[in-house]
């Protein structure tokens, strides 16, 4: 079976299978605050090409006005709602739609708005090469980002020089060696650390 097929019959289930689930978080989101049930952002998918990535909403209306970066799960930001779909990065769940439509693949580097992709070096392009993904290794080695970034005396600055050239290396070596199985290894590495997130 080929990634595209792949892709594509795994997001089809699993909307099927999650859409009670999808249905109760919208209701819920509607409940807590005001505003649509998604949220889109222009990302940087294949070959450059901008695309719009869903999320359940999180963040109040607005918000990214205030700034790209989410700094700390308790960012003002951030509704009630939104934190716990943060925690267990079900405000992703979405996506999924976005696999359908061709726009991702289920495991890939994570798309990234165009303002950081212009920062990107020559060798960072070749992320853009491949379709972006849901999950990757960068996702579970940053799984707790935004508390990392909450840290900082300067969260942009520590995501531009730090994070984000840390995040391209670990997307760079996904890509030398992507298979078919290896993309199964990170879909379950990705469920087991969602199921953990509890413990951190």
């Amino acid at each position: 079976m080929t990634k595209w097929l792949f892709d594509r019959v795994v997001a089809f289930i699993a909307l099927l299978v999650l859409s009670p689930l999808f249905l109760v978080i919208g209701i819920c989101i509607a409940i807590d605050s005001r505003g649509g049930v998604f949220f889109v952002q222009q990302r940087m998918g294949r070959g450059a090409k901008p695309f719009g990535m869903l999320k359940f909403r999180s963040m109040r209306p607005f918000a990214e006005m205030q700034g790209k970066i989410t700094i700390g799960q308790r960012d003002p930001r951030v509704t009630r709602v939104g934190y716990f779909l943060r925690k267990y990065k079900l405000d992703e769940l979405p996506q999924l739609i976005n696999v359908l439509k061709a726009d991702m693949s289920l495991v890939g580097p994570r798309p990234e708005v165009k303002d950081y992709v212009d920062l990107y070096t020559s060798e960072h392009r070749r992320v853009l090469e491949v379709r972006p993904g849901i999950t990757d290794y960068a996702s579970l080695h940053y799984f707790d980002e935004s508390e990392m970034l909450a840290k900082s005396t300067d969260p942009h600055r520590t995501y531009v020089q730090e994070i984000m050239p840390a995040k391209l290396a670990l997307n760079l070596e996904y890509i030398k060696h992507r298979s078919f199985w290896e993309d199964i290894r990170v879909i379950a590495l990705t469920l087991n650390r969602m199921i953990k997130a509890d413990r951190g």
